[in-house]
């Protein structure tokens, strides 16, 4: 009687002491390469590519005009006219002086952009949902950016969930 009373004691005991040693499990996801895979259709990245090729095209333009009057000051120097070959010196500094300036504001500008575009809610509402339905079905506790954290020095591929997120927001039609 008492070897019955024991065992299902144990029986009664056993499933609370599995619950209790469950172990925790780790995952890790590339928000840099769910961002790019996402949201690379949207019309906001989009926008912002468009935007930052304007802006390269601008740089181009202007580096030729500064190539040109830079080719311009050379010839009046050798043709020895040296007033031409001045005027031409001081426009040039100017420009130059303009384009770096342009080149440093559009790029902090461009840069804000799209780290607000990363940051958008509804885009990390959608993300951080899928990361969390990804976790749980899979049995994770935990999702670690990869990219942020600088403490992982080594993970097995297996825990790394990046592609099951894009998959579920493109399934979703998230864009």
């Amino acid at each position: 009687m008492k070897k019955l009373i024991l065992s299902q004691i144990c029986l009664m005991i056993f499933p609370v002491l599995l619950s209790a040693q469950q172990i925790t499990r780790f995952a890790v996801v590339d928000m840099s390469k769910v961002y790019t895979a996402f949201f690379r259709e949207s019309r906001a990245v989009r926008d912002f590519e468009e935007r930052s090729a304007r802006v390269q095209a601008d740089v181009d333009r202007m580096t030729r005009e500064i190539q040109d009057l830079k080719s311009s000051q050379s010839n009046a120097e050798l043709q020895g006219d040296n007033e031409k070959a001045v005027k031409l010196e001081s426009e040039i500094y100017k420009k130059s002086e303009f384009l770096k300036e342009y080149f440093k504001l559009k790029t902090t500008e461009l840069e804000d952009q799209k780290k607000k575009l990363s940051q958008s809610s509804a885009f990390l509402e959608q993300v951080y949902n899928e990361l969390r339905l990804v976790a749980e079905s899979e049995g994770y506790s935990m999702v670690l950016n990869l990219k942020d954290v600088k403490g992982i020095l080594w993970y097995s591929p297996a825990i790394d969930i990046t592609d099951k997120v894009i998959q579920n927001l493109q399934s979703k039609g998230g864009r």
